[in-house]
């Protein structure tokens, strides 16, 4: 249960953020120490005569925040009655800002205000602008005339912001509160955090540091800025604030080894939070790269990173670093606790689902949702409706009768075509009798959906090997499927440019750090890549594995390896073919039923441009097919080469295997088969008894 309740929490903390993806941010800094924040609106229009929006915005735990101020600008309908129409500003529910809007013929209105200080929370906040629009003026007094109609419309611009200023308190000496700091939104923004590996590190070293980005890409406030990865050096940490080196203890810089105190790093790896050159360094270490590995995976793992008060933590092969494993078909409760809505017309409560990328949802997935309402309703008018991914599946008409407990129960249709994370959405029109002859009364009327609500779902792997399904087959269920990175022997800035890019996508997919990432350079024998997802970093000059390969890429190099050659999907001129960058997603050659992705140019620095496009949420979509080429003006052509996908069919025997209430039925009816059959043996075994007797 403890388990499940986190799982819901983490859920619903991840779609209260999905808003930021839209907004842009503003981050201004002082030679004083002040900074501000900026939230940018998206553009939004708002129709009818009682409307409203919400906006969040992020306020860090570490921030001083001296003052918010809103800046809006907003245009209105044309029609609007000035007197009889109003805005109101709230944050977190409570009302600060109340004004007459003025009709100006075709002109932006500006206004800024404060937004009080007491309001404001640490953590998400939650801006409302509700509006009140009058277009009508009754001609005769008490007349009722309808209000909500098109032409009550206010347009808010993408130009309006929310400026938090601030200044941030200093990192204290514990790993957590290094860590809050670590995946802050402005240490984000600003790029003053990094993972450091020490140069010419040894493969596991890369490995350990790939598990400690995975997990704080999954922590990442911002969709579009990645935590980078890169070597350990004066010049690349000049601007970072917050950092994490990871290193063999051998290869340590002087300065670090001087400010850690170690007895015994044989048997043990420890986290070790230093502070050196005006920074917070976090160094990761042992003399064992086994459990150097182990310690990065406890990086990894934002539940326990954020758990530890001291400033030092030490692991031995005792210590449990793993992550809860993922449930793919599963019963999961909608809300912890329930949800009210207020309010008449249309309401909606979202809840965000997270399944694995490489499953979709099955047959007999259900959504059962349990709720209760107001009986002031009209209830020929009022309904509710079930929505996934804003696609409806199911609707109910509310009856006086079921109004204190009613439910709808509804299957999700196969033919969603649903896969990866997904948005349930219960919504809700609440219509009042004679609405527009009542005063507008926020708590009336209300639903409240209980928390017995539950989603049934059962799921099935989707494993057709094409980058319309990435991030398979590189993540199977939520953890690495058995990956072999195959770098360069010369790791320069481009190729930890191009590791970042993956795996901070790669790691906001990732649900557990149980997985395994191995690293190898290029000269790696074929043995050693047999039965794994391969992926291929470098340029034919550099990456054997994919000079090797060559032969069976899509986008084929020229015999100089100099730069690519057309085939049928496409022409390439020859200066064109070495001055871009691809993606290719092919099947493994070194074992059938595996994958092999070469994020590959003419050069390191075009293999980093092919690999921006698996960097982030925002990029993936320009992907699909098997086959992508990108150029250095942002110019993206993609394809798919395989005429048939290498997924085998699902046999009969594997979807009965998922099917947990399958195979509950079959156990049952296969028992009580048994029982008859026992039964029936006793009966045969009596009878033949008393026969024997009688003789």
């Amino acid at each position: 249960m403890k388990l499940r309740r986190l799982l819901i929490v983490s859920l619903s903390l991840l779609f209260i953020l999905s808003p930021f993806r839209s907004f842009t941010w503003a981050d201004e800094s002082s030679s004083s120490g002040a900074k501000q924040v900026q939230t940018n609106f998206a553009d939004t229009s708002l129709l009818g005569g009682v409307t409203y929006t919400q906006q969040f915005f992020q306020v860090e735990n570490y921030w001083n925040v001296s003052s918010v101020d809103l800046h809006l600008d907003y245009q209105i309908s044309q029609l609007l009655q000035n007197q009889s129409s109003s805005i109101t500003l709230s944050i977190n529910n409570v009302p600060f800002q109340s004004f007459r809007p003025l009709v100006q013929e075709g002109k932006t209105q500006q206004m800024t205000v404060s937004v009080p200080l007491s309001a404001i929370v640490k953590g998400v906040n939650t801006l409302t602008v509700q509006g009140h629009l009058e277009t009508t003026s009754p001609v005769v007094v008490n007349a009722c005339l309808p209000t909500d109609t098109r032409d009550n419309w206010l347009q808010i611009d993408k130009t309006s912001r929310i400026a938090v200023n601030y200044t941030n308190e200093a990192i204290a000496s514990s790993i957590r509160d290094f860590n809050t700091h670590f995946i802050g939104l402005d240490t984000v923004k600003e790029g003053q955090n990094a993972i450091a590996v020490t140069e010419d590190s040894q493969m596991a070293v890369l490995e350990a540091a790939t598990y400690a980005l995975s997990g704080f890409a999954k922590a990442n406030p911002v969709s579009d800025k990645g935590i980078p990865l890169m070597s350990y050096s004066t010049d690349n940490l000049k601007t970072k604030q917050a950092v994490i080196l990871i290193s063999l203890y051998s290869d340590l810089p002087d300065e670090v080894k001087a400010a850690i105190h170690i007895d015994d790093l044989d048997n043990k790896a420890i986290l070790q939070l230093v502070s050196l050159g005006g920074r917070s360094i976090l160094v990761v270490t042992s003399n064992d790269t086994a459990l150097l590995v182990k310690a990065g995976r406890l990086v990894g793992n934002q539940s326990i990173l954020s758990q530890i008060d001291s400033d030092r933590k030490v692991v031995d092969m005792t210590t449990e670093v793993d992550t809860p494993p993922v449930s793919v078909s599963r019963n999961t409760p909608l809300t912890e606790t329930g949800d009210k809505l207020v309010g008449d017309r249309h309401r909606e409560k979202a809840y965000y689902i997270s399944l694995p990328g490489n499953r979709s949802i099955a047959d007999a997935s259900k959504l059962s949702v349990d709720f209760r309402y107001a009986r002031n309703l009209d209830f020929d008018r009022s309904m509710v409706t079930i929505f996934i991914n804003d696609t409806p599946i199911g609707s109910k008409k509310l009856s006086t009768e079921l109004a204190d407990d009613d439910h709808i129960n509804v299957v999700i249709p196969k033919t969603l075509n649903i896969s990866g994370n997904f948005t349930v959405k219960v919504a809700f029109d609440l219509e009042l009798k004679n609405a527009g002859c009542m005063e507008n009364l926020e708590q009336m009327p209300w639903a409240f959906i209980d928390k017995d609500s539950m989603l049934q779902l059962n799921t099935k792997d989707k494993a057709d090997m094409l980058f319309n399904n990435y991030p398979y087959p590189f993540l199977r269920d939520g953890s690495y499927n058995q990956v072999a990175v195959v770098v360069p022997q010369k790791h320069d800035a481009y190729v930890f440019q191009s590791l970042s890019n993956i795996f901070n996508l790669l790691g906001r997919y990732a649900q557990t750090n149980t997985g395994e990432v191995l690293y190898y350079q290029d000269n790696v024998a074929a043995s050693q890549l047999k039965g794994r997802e391969i992926i291929a970093i470098g340029s034919y000059q550099d990456n054997q594995v994919i000079r090797t390969n060559n032969s069976s890429l899509y986008f084929k190099y020229d015999k100089s390896g100099q730069g690519f050659v057309s085939n049928e999907k496409m022409s390439i001129e020859t200066n064109y073919g070495k001055r871009i960058g691809s993606l290719q997603l092919i099947d493994s050659p070194y074992g059938s039923g595996f994958g092999m992705m070469a994020v590959t140019g003419s050069s390191s620095e075009y293999a980093y441009l092919a690999s921006k496009l698996i960097g982030s949420e925002g990029t993936l979509w320009k992907v699909f097919g098997d086959g992508a080429v990108t150029d250095i003006d942002g110019h993206v052509q993609a394809f798919r080469f395989k005429k048939a996908t290498t997924a085998a069919p699902s046999s009969l025997l594997s979807d009965v295997v998922e099917r947990r209430d399958v195979l509950g039925f079959m156990a049952a009816v296969a028992l009580v088969a048994l029982l008859v059959l026992l039964s029936l043996i006793l009966m045969i075994r009596k009878y033949n008894k008393k026969r024997r007797d009688r003789r």
